[in-house]
C-alpha cells in the first residue's frame, strides 16, 4: 500500500492545442495581410483608409495578446481524498462575506451564502465567518442573528445526511429529493428543517416590510441613529471592507488562510475548502502559489446566455492558457489567500522571515499593538486565537475606524489595494508583481454558484464598472508594464494584463470601425477592397474562419449556436456602450472633472428566472449608456435606406462603396437587433424617448458632416 504522504495533492495537466495554435496563426496571418494591403495602396485612398488601417492595427494587436494568453493551456486537478488520508492537522480558514446594499443585495441572499459556508466539509473549529456590510443595515444584521439560530439545525442536518447543496434556498427548491426510497427519519427531519427555513424567510420578509420592528436595545443598540455612509464600526462579526475584515480576523482568529466571497456566491461543493487546501498545502506550492481562485459559475442560467454573462469560453480557453504563464487574475470572489502574502511577503522570504524584515513589515500595520502581535504570528505561520473575545472586539473597534489607516501602508503595500474600481484585479497584480503565481481550481460540481446580472441595464452597469476599473489601473503607476520593468511580473503575464486593461480602450477603434460602413455608403466612398480585388477574399476568409473557430469553441463547451450568436452581439453592444462610457469616466477622472463611482448591481435569487419568457429580453433605462448603440443602429438603418433608394452621390475617383460596406452594415444591424426591437418596445423593453432623441441628434450631426465631406 502506498504511503498516504506520498500521494500527490494535485496534478498539473498540460492540454494539447496544436490545431488551436494553427488556426490562431492563420487568423493572425490574414490580419497582417490586410494591413500590408492597406499600406501598399495607402496613397490611392483617403481618410477612411487611414482610419481603417489604425482600427485594424488595434484589432491585430489584440489578437496577438489573445494568442499569447491561449498558447500554453494547463489545468489543475486536486485530490481531497489524498489530503484527508495524510496525518496532518488541517489549517484554520477565515471566511469573508461582503455585501453593500440591502435592497440590491437582499439579506436572504447573504444568509444563504453564510449558511452554506458554515456547512462545508471541514473541521468546524477551524472555520470562522466574518460578514462585511458597507450599508450598516440593521435588517442585514437582524437576518444574520436569526440565521445563526437556524444554522444550529442546518449544519448538523447537512453533515448527518451528507447533503451536497448546502444553501437552503437551493436545496429546498427541489422537492423531488423526498423520493419513496428515503427513510422515514430523513423525511421527518427534511420537513422540519424546511419549515424552520420558511419561518426564517417569513421573519426576514416581515422585518423588511416593517423596517425591522425592534427597539434598538440590547445587541441592536449600536444601530440606533447610524448613517449609511458615515457610521462608527460595529463589530458582531461585521466590518466595513476587506482590509478591515483582514485586521478584525487577525485579532480574533488569525487563520493562515482567508476565503472571500460575494454575498450571492453560495457554496455548491461542500469539499471546496479541501480542494483549495490541496493546492495550497502541497510542499511544492508553498513558495509558488499565492492564492487559489475558483470560477464564477451562475445558477439558473438563462437559455443560450442572452446577456453574455456566463463567459464559459473565456474560462475554458483563455483562463487555462493564462494558467500556463504566471496564473489567473484575482476575481474578487471565490478566492483563497495566504494571510502572510496579503501582509506583503514575497516568494524569496516566505519560508523564513528574519527580524529585520519582520520589523519593516510590521511598522506599516498601524498603532495597534495587538494587531502587530497577531501579524507577527501570521508571518511566522502561527495561528493565535483570541484569549478574551471582548478584549479583541474592543481592539477591533480601533482598527476598523476610518482614521486608523492614516499613516499606514494598508491599501498600498498591505492588504487589498486601493486606487481602482476593480481593486481585486489590482490586488492580484500586486501579488504577481512580487513573483508569486496563482492557481485555478475547477472541481466537479462547481465550488460556488452565484446569480448574474439580468436585463440590459444591469449588464451595462456591471461591464462599465469593470471597464472603468481596468483602464484606471492601466493609466496609473500600477500599469503592468512597470510591474515587468521594475518588478517580477513575467513578460507574457504582462501581455495578459494588457489584454484585460485595454479592454475599455478598445471601444474607440470598435466605434470608429462601426461608423465607417455607414459613412462610406452615405458618401459613396470605400474603406474595404472591391469584390474583384484579391484582398476582398482575405477579408472573406478571415470572417469565415474566425466565426467558425469561435463557434467551435462554444460547441465544444456544450453551448448552442444561439449562445454563440448572443455572445457575439453582446460583445459588440458591451464594447460600444459600456466600455465606451468606462473610457469616458476614466478620461473625466484624469482631467479632474469628476470621480468614478462604484455602482452596485441588483442581485436576484428567484429560482424560476430561467423559466421566465421575458427573462432573456433586453431591457433599457434612461441612462446615456445606451446612446452610442442607438446612434450606430440609426446610422446603419439610414445607410441601408440610402443604398436601397439609390440616393448616393457620385463616387469620387471611382472608389465608391461596394458589397463589403453593405454586408458590414447589415451585420451591425443584426448585432444591434435588441436595440432595433427596443425602438418600438414598451416599458423597460423599449428605448426611452430621451435616448432616442439624443441618438437622432447625433445621427443628424453625422449626416451633416457626411454632406459637407461630399460637397468638398
Amino acid at each position: 500500500m502506498a504511503n498516504p504522504n506520498s500521494l500527490p495533492l494535485y496534478e498539473r495537466i498540460r492540454r494539447k492545442n496544436a490545431i488551436q495554435r494553427a488556426i490562431d496563426i492563420i487568423i493572425l496571418f490574414l490580419l497582417l495581410s490586410l494591413l500590408i494591403y492597406r499600406l501598399l495602396f495607402f496613397n490611392d485612398h483617403g481618410l477612411t483608409w487611414l482610419l481603417a488601417f489604425l482600427c485594424e492595427s488595434s484589432f491585430t494587436f489584440t489578437w496577438v495578446l489573445i494568442i499569447n494568453a491561449k498558447w500554453n493551456p494547463v489545468e489543475y486537478k486536486s485530490h481531497p481524498d489524498h489530503l484527508l488520508r495524510r496525518a496532518i492537522e488541517l489549517p484554520s480558514v477565515d471566511m469573508f462575506v461582503t455585501t453593500a446594499d440591502p435592497v440590491l443585495e437582499p439579506p436572504i441572499i447573504t444568509i444563504n451564502t453564510v449558511l452554506s459556508l458554515l456547512a462545508v466539509d471541514y473541521p468546524p473549529h477551524k472555520l470562522a465567518c466574518y460578514v462585511s456590510d458597507d450599508a450598516c443595515s440593521l435588517l442585514t444584521f437582524y437576518s444574520l442573528v436569526e440565521a445563526s439560530k437556524f444554522a444550529k439545525l442546518w449544519v448538523p442536518f447537512c453533515k448527518k445526511y451528507n447533503i451536497q447543496v448546502r444553501a437552503p434556498f437551493r436545496y429546498f427548491f427541489n422537492d423531488s429529493l423526498l423520493s419513496s426510497d428515503t427513510s422515514w427519519e430523513f423525511r421527518q427531519e427534511w420537513i422540519r428543517i424546511k419549515d424552520e427555513y420558511e419561518q426564517l424567510q417569513q421573519k426576514i420578509q416581515l422585518a423588511a416590510k416593517n423596517s425591522v420592528a425592534c427597539d434598538f436595545s440590547g445587541e441592536f443598540a449600536e444601530f440606533a441613529n447610524v448613517e449609511r455612509e458615515n457610521h462608527p464600526s460595529i463589530i458582531k462579526g461585521e466590518a466595513g471592507a476587506m482590509n478591515v475584515l483582514a485586521r478584525v480576523s487577525g485579532l480574533m482568529t488569525n487563520a493562515p488562510y482567508m476565503l472571500n466571497v460575494d454575498c450571492d456566491m453560495f457554496v455548491n461543493n461542500p469539499k471546496v475548502v479541501l480542494h483549495a487546501m490541496c493546492l495550497l498545502l502541497d510542499p511544492n506550492s508553498e513558495k509558488e502559489f499565492a492564492f487559489a481562485q475558483f470560477p464564477q459559475v451562475l445558477y439558473d442560467r438563462l437559455k443560450d446566455d442572452p446577456y453574455g454573462n456566463q463567459m464559459m469560453v473565456f474560462f475554458e480557453y483563455m483562463v487555462r492558457g493564462i494558467l500556463g504563464i504566471q496564473g489567473v487574475f484575482y476575481n474578487g470572489t471565490g478566492c483563497f489567500h495566504r494571510r502572510k502574502i496579503i501582509y506583503g511577503l514575497s516568494p524569496d522570504n516566505v519560508d523564513s522571515v528574519d527580524e529585520k524584515l519582520a520589523e519593516e513589515i510590521l511598522s506599516k500595520f498601524g498603532s495597534s499593538k495587538k494587531l502587530i502581535k497577531s501579524a507577527a504570528h501570521a508571518l511566522e505561520g502561527k495561528t493565535n486565537l483570541a484569549d478574551n473575545l471582548w478584549d479583541s472586539i474592543e481592539a477591533a473597534h480601533r482598527v476598523t475606524s476610518c482614521e486608523y489607516e492614516y499613516g499606514t501602508s494598508w491599501g498600498t503595500k498591505l492588504g487589498w489595494r486601493y486606487g481602482s474600481m476593480t481593486e481585486d484585479v489590482l490586488t492580484g497584480l500586486s501579488i504577481h508583481r512580487r513573483g508569486w503565481r496563482s492557481v485555478y481550481c475547477t472541481p466537479d460540481p462547481p465550488a460556488f454558484l452565484g446569480c448574474g446580472s439580468g436585463g440590459g441595464s444591469s449588464v451595462m452597469t456591471q461591464q462599465k464598472r469593470w471597464a472603468t476599473g481596468l483602464l484606471e489601473i492601466m493609466l496609473s503607476k500600477n500599469c503592468p508594464i512597470f510591474a515587468t520593468l521594475f518588478g517580477k511580473l513575467q513578460f507574457r503575464q504582462c501581455l495578459v494584463y494588457l489584454y484585460m486593461f485595454l479592454w475599455g480602450l478598445c471601444s474607440i477603434p470598435e466605434l470608429c470601425y462601426a461608423t465607417l460602413p455607414a459613412y462610406c455608403i452615405i458618401t459613396n466612398s470605400s474603406f474595404l477592397p472591391k469584390v474583384q480585388e484579391p484582398a476582398f477574399y482575405v477579408l472573406v476568409a478571415f470572417f469565415v474562419i474566425y466565426n467558425l473557430y469561435t463557434l467551435s469553441e462554444y460547441l465544444r463547451t456544450g453551448q448552442s449556436i444561439r449562445a454563440w450568436w448572443n455572445n457575439q452581439r453582446m460583445s459588440r453592444i458591451i464594447s460600444m456602450n459600456a466600455c465606451f462610457f468606462g473610457f469616458l469616466s476614466v478620461m473625466l477622472k484624469l482631467l479632474g472633472i469628476s470621480e468614478t463611482v462604484f455602482e452596485v448591481t441588483k442581485k436576484d435569487q428567484s429560482s424560476d428566472v430561467a423559466n421566465d419568457d421575458n427573462a432573456g429580453r433586453f431591457t433599457f433605462d434612461k441612462s446615456p449608456i445606451f446612446v452610442p448603440g442607438t446612434t450606430i443602429l440609426l446610422l446603419h438603418l439610414t445607410a441601408l435606406i440610402v443604398i436601397f433608394m439609390k440616393l448616393q452621390p457620385p463616387a469620387h475617383d471611382g472608389h465608391g462603396s461596394g458589397l463589403g460596406e453593405v454586408l458590414c452594415s447589415v451585420w451591425l444591424v443584426l448585432c444591434f437587433w435588441p436595440f432595433l426591437k427596443g425602438l418600438s418596445g414598451k416599458g423597460k423593453h423599449g428605448i426611452p424617448m430621451s435616448t432616442i432623441c439624443k441618438s437622432v441628434a447625433l445621427a443628424l450631426i453625422f449626416l451633416q458632416l457626411c454632406r459637407k465631406t461630399t460637397i468638398h
